[in-house]
């Protein structure tokens, strides 16, 4: 049940680190990655897997967009 919460939280971060590739709307990281960070620690309650590797994969995405931006854009 964790692991399903788990991966619902990284999907819908996942869609919100999509659109924030959009130029100027990089500062939306700074929101979605609180969101990815607790997903993974849901998901490192589960027993499986999927849901903390997914928001991992999430969390370096929105890091790798705010060095690109150099947090701002």
């Amino acid at each position: 049940m964790l692991n399903l919460i788990s991966i619902l939280i990284g999907l819908v971060s996942l869609v919100m680190a999509v659109f924030a590739f959009i130029p100027l709307l990089g500062w939306a990281n700074w929101f979605i990655l609180p969101l990815a960070l607790l997903g993974a620690g849901i998901g490192a309650l589960a027993i499986g897997k999927t849901g903390r590797n997914l928001n991992l994969l999430v969390i370096v995405i929105g890091v790798v967009r705010l060095i690109l931006g150099h947090g701002i854009l």
